[in-house]
């Protein structure tokens, strides 16, 4: 994967979890910069990259879908899908060192629960992660449990694509 693909990859991540929000407004503006840097370049692109932190809270929102539309995106979707590519992204922030394997259970149990079945196994572990004990020899265990269930769940791809009609 070249860095601009890598740079796109991180920007639909990062719209995913703004629209869930799991991140701020300000950081999908660093990861549009980020795409420019890497050599991604539109028009809606810069501009949603030369938002300061303090506009962004009231601009990506209507930012956001011109960039993504520009780069072939899908916007980030609601409901279970939603939240599954939220899920899959921040396995993927996991697995890229963005966050720790217990931080990573931590945040997927608090905004989804038991309810997403696609992160039912790292809500469980999460709970595993409750009944351990500090310095206790089995958390590497669980580490690595939850490590693998990460890197399954970030096989997919980032949002899922839009729904085809059948009928066209």
């Amino acid at each position: 994967m070249t860095s601009a693909e890598a740079a796109v990859m991180a920007l639909q991540d990062h719209a995913v979890l703004w629209s869930v929000g799991e991140i701020s407004a300000s950081e999908v503006v660093d990861s549009a910069c980020d795409a420019l840097v890497a050599g991604v370049d539109t028009p809606s692109l810069r501009i949603l990259a030369a938002c300061t932190r303090a506009e962004a809270d009231y601009d990506v929102d209507d930012l956001l879908p011109p960039a993504l539309a520009e780069l072939g995106l899908p916007l980030p979707v609601g409901g279970e899908a939603g939240q599954e590519a939220a899920v899959r992204a921040l396995a993927r922030r996991m697995l890229a060192d963005e966050l720790k394997p217990w931080e990573l259970t931590y945040r997927i149990h608090r905004r989804f629960g038991h309810e997403v079945p696609l992160a039912e196994r790292l809500a469980e572990l999460d709970d595993e992660y409750g009944m351990l004990d500090d310095g206790d020899q089995a958390t590497a265990h669980v580490d690595a449990e939850v490590t693998a269930e990460a890197r399954r769940l970030a096989a997919h791809p980032a949002v899922p694509a839009e729904p085809t009609d059948p009928t066209r």
